[in-house]
């Protein structure tokens, strides 16, 4: 149900001629469950390929994401839960996203909270989900009904009674559901599994632990999926190997290539590489490995002809730092933008791009560090368009010897409105320890409405 449909008053469960009632021209239409699994699944398998190797379909409305370890690419749990947000509303999804320690309690925080993005701390899931209703805990009507009854309406009241009475008169679902969402039960998740997913599975009599097994079992599996990629004319892109604990908890590591693979050592190495961090708990009685994202891949020509130079291979060396060390956030290749603007004037690309970058600015002089933000400064200038005598930054004082400008940039209106007739005048400026530094006024010294004549840092020269 969305905001709309809300603020006219209605409620899932609202007979239809009440509904019809309240909104005149009420459209009805038929509920589609099927297509509605068909669509939340799609979903997951999105998440699955860009977020983390465990995600499974909750319907009706949810999809459920395990980013153990998957975090750090997009900059911390916090990072994580606005990409998700900012990437479905761009597909015209409204959503709400929560992150704790159990899945149980994210569904109860993502539902009867009203902020759309929940963070949780580790230790503090327990103390929340106190202040939640007794809804939250997903039980049959039933049972809400008869806690009700009795007078419990927050899992707080519930979860410091005495269990003997309560389960004898409820069954052992009240309190499996109370144990799962504080952790003290683990709550199996099964990731989802399209049938069009080229994947390799292992099953085991006794359940395996040590890390030279789980390698060898790992080779095992590389070598039938590379096999798989073969027949399909494929090549992996990423690759999810998951490991399902006697628990019934699931540990899983992931790795991304460069460009499509289907080399057996390479993948080995990459997924050897993470195996330390897989906890097998009381024993590991299935692997399952997948290729969740791949890629068209043909025969190489191995032999070079006459005349060809070998050119050398970095993609190998990318993947295992890009694995090992962390996504597009912290590997990754500068080139220039056509920008006016300088702090938009280069950008970050995957580091096997092809793209060189923007020639635009080659011509002008700028300095190898660039402040994020522009940082305020005090000055003494003279209006229009002298650069300062003096300026005083980061609690020292400078007197310029020497200065070049004013570099006018203009704001660039096309991208947004704030920018419209805004100009920046930028000057080099030479200090008397001969230090050079990148500075600049706001506005065009004569006119206000081009800007508040307020000077700042931006840059220093090596």
């Amino acid at each position: 149900m969305d905001d709309l449909a809300r603020s006219l008053g209605i409620s899932v469960g609202m007979p239809v001629a009440k509904a019809q009632a309240l909104v005149d021209d009420l459209l009805l239409l038929d509920a589609d469950p099927v297509a509605d699994r068909v669509a939340l699944e799609a979903l997951a398998l999105w998440g699955l390929r860009r977020y983390s190797p465990i995600v499974m379909a909750d319907p009706p409305d949810g999809i459920v994401l395990d980013v153990t370890g998957a975090t750090h690419r997009f900059g911390g749990d916090q990072g994580l839960l606005e990409d998700i947000i900012s990437q479905l509303e761009d597909k015209g999804i409204k959503a709400k996203a929560s992150m704790s320690e159990t899945w149980a309690a994210s569904y109860a925080l993502a539902r009867y909270l009203p902020a759309k993005m929940t963070l949780i701390p580790p230790g503090k899931t327990n103390e929340t989900l106190l202040k939640l209703p007794v809804d939250a805990l997903r039980l049959p009507v039933s049972t809400l009904d008869g806690l009700r009854v009795l007078g419990f309406d927050t899992i707080g009241e519930l979860a410091s009674q005495p269990r003997a009475p309560l389960t004898l008169r409820f069954g052992p679902e009240l309190f499996r559901r109370i144990d799962m969402a504080f952790g003290r039960m683990n709550q199996p998740v099964t990731p989802i599994e399209p049938p069009e997913m080229i994947i390799s599975r292992r099953s085991f009599f006794e359940p395996i632990g040590a890390p030279d097994t789980i390698a060898q079992y790992t080779r095992i599996l590389v070598d039938d999926l590379c096999d798989r990629l073969e027949d399909a004319g494929e090549g992996a892109l990423q690759v999810d190997l998951r490991f399902y604990r006697v628990d019934n908890k699931v540990e899983a590591i992931q790795v991304r290539t460069a460009k499509p693979v289907r080399d057996e050592k390479r993948l080995c190495r990459l997924l050897c590489d993470k195996i330390e961090t897989v906890d097998p708990g009381f024993g590991i009685e299935r692997m399952v490995l997948a290729a969740t994202l791949t890629g068209p891949l043909s025969p190489a020509q191995i032999h070079a002809t006459f005349g060809e130079a070998k050119i050398p291979d970095v993609d190998d060396l990318w993947d295992t730092l890009n694995n090992r060390f962390g996504g597009s956030s912290r590997l990754y290749r500068s080139v220039a933008s056509p920008s006016d603007i300088p702090e938009r004037a280069v950008r970050k690309l995957a580091v096997h791009a092809k793209a060189t970058g923007s020639s635009r600015n080659a011509g002008f002089r700028r300095p190898f560090r660039l402040l994020r933000p522009p940082e305020a400064m005090q000055t003494m200038a003279l209006l229009p368009d002298h650069p300062p005598v003096s300026f005083q930054w980061r609690g020292s004082r400078y007197r310029v010897t020497a200065a070049d400008g004013p570099e006018r940039v203009r704001g660039e209106w096309w991208k947004t409105d704030k920018e419209a007739g805004k100009v920046r005048d930028y000057f080099i400026l030479e200090v008397d320890s001969g230090e050079r530094f990148w500075a600049f006024r706001t506005g065009d010294g004569q006119n206000e409405d081009t800007g508040a004549l307020r000077w700042y840092m931006h840059g220093k020269f090596a």
